[in-house]
């Protein structure tokens, strides 16, 4: 007949588990803040999105707000620049693609891919060329004109004439209310 010892727990095996555990916590107490100051901080979340009131934006006027420190353009079309950039035959275009903020193609450049909300087109208002802030209602197609080196953008944000090899970017936006539209 066979036997099997086994050793009962001694007050020393306690002492090893115990001190183990600890060891354990201690590591994961110092290591914490190192991965916690790793998260983006406060400014940086606060930037990340933005909620804007546009309900006194009449229409034919455009406003700018800062979305991640970038010129953001919130144009209130009025019928006629919304039939003008319709007609526009997208093939005839400098960029025939609509942008996404993170320079992606998503769609052809058309009207509707561009302005979820007809009356209301939001873009990124940095020049593609050399990252200028080209100016409201100028140019041949009363869109937007950078003044670096004359690239010309119409109603919907579309590069027409000059340099700037993309469309204007379209940001991430979601119309909360008739009023309001949160970017980001």
């Amino acid at each position: 007949m066979a036997h099997s010892q086994t050793a009962e727990p001694t007050r020393r095996d306690f002492l090893y588990v115990a001190t183990a555990g600890a060891g354990a916590v201690a590591a994961a107490s110092a290591v914490w803040p190192l991965i916690d100051q790793m998260n983006p901080s406060a400014a940086v979340l606060a930037l990340a999105s933005t909620e804007i009131d546009i309900s006194a934006v009449q229409p034919g006027q455009s406003i700018t707000v800062l979305w991640r420190g970038k010129s953001t353009f919130i144009r209130r079309r009025t019928p006629e620049e919304i039939a003008a950039s319709k007609e526009v035959n997208v093939a005839d275009l400098i960029d025939p693609v609509a942008r996404n903020a993170n320079h992606e193609a998503d769609a052809p450049a058309t009207d509707a891919n561009r302005a979820e909300k007809p009356e209301w087109l939001i873009v990124v208002g940095v020049c593609t060329h050399l990252g200028c802030i080209p100016l409201a209602f100028q140019g041949d197609y009363r869109g937007w004109l950078c003044p670096c080196h004359g690239s010309q953008y119409d109603t919907a944000g579309r590069v027409r004439v000059g340099p700037a090899p993309q469309n204007l970017d379209i940001p991430p936006y979601t119309f909360l209310s008739d009023t309001r539209v949160r970017i980001g």
